[in-house]
């Protein structure tokens, strides 16, 4: 069985680092690949690109989303993943600083799973990624795989 991977997509360093931390302290010891920008991203999951070697039947077992990124935003890449038979059902969890009606209401629209704030507060930062990674890591029952 492969491990399961979080792909963490940010592109504030000291949120990255944060994020980190904060599972670490929080014993979620799943890889952890940052991609920190859309494009990286989507690369990351579709193995294109600058991934096109990885193995792109091991998919991300949750995908942290922020929406404020670089050269494609948080929400086309949800789309995309979305609209693709092989990645529609991805755990993607919108991790981000926004508190735009607009951009909650786009995500839950393009099926996110979850939108959460980030605390600004430290311990509540790594309280809110312990019960992310303990809930979708742990707890919740993935779909079974899409086979081609």
């Amino acid at each position: 069985m492969k491990p399961k991977t979080i792909l963490l997509v940010e592109d504030n360093p000291s949120d990255i680092d944060l994020t980190k931390r904060a599972l670490e302290k929080g014993h979620v010891l799943n890889e952890l690949v940052v991609a920190e920008d859309g494009q990286e991203a989507l690369e990351y999951i579709f193995a294109t690109g600058i991934h096109a070697g990885r193995d792109a039947t091991h998919m991300p077992a949750l995908i942290l989303l922020d929406l404020k990124l670089p050269r494609v935003n948080g929400l086309e890449v949800l789309r995309q993943i979305r609209s693709d038979p092989r990645t529609k059902r991805l755990p993607v969890v919108i991790l981000t600083s926004s508190s735009e009606e607009h951009d909650v209401i786009t995500s839950y629209d393009l099926c996110a799973n979850s939108y959460i704030r980030k605390p600004v507060d430290f311990l509540q930062f790594v309280e809110a990624v312990q019960n992310l990674g303990m809930y979708w890591l742990v707890l919740n029952e993935p779909p079974p795989e899409v086979r081609h």
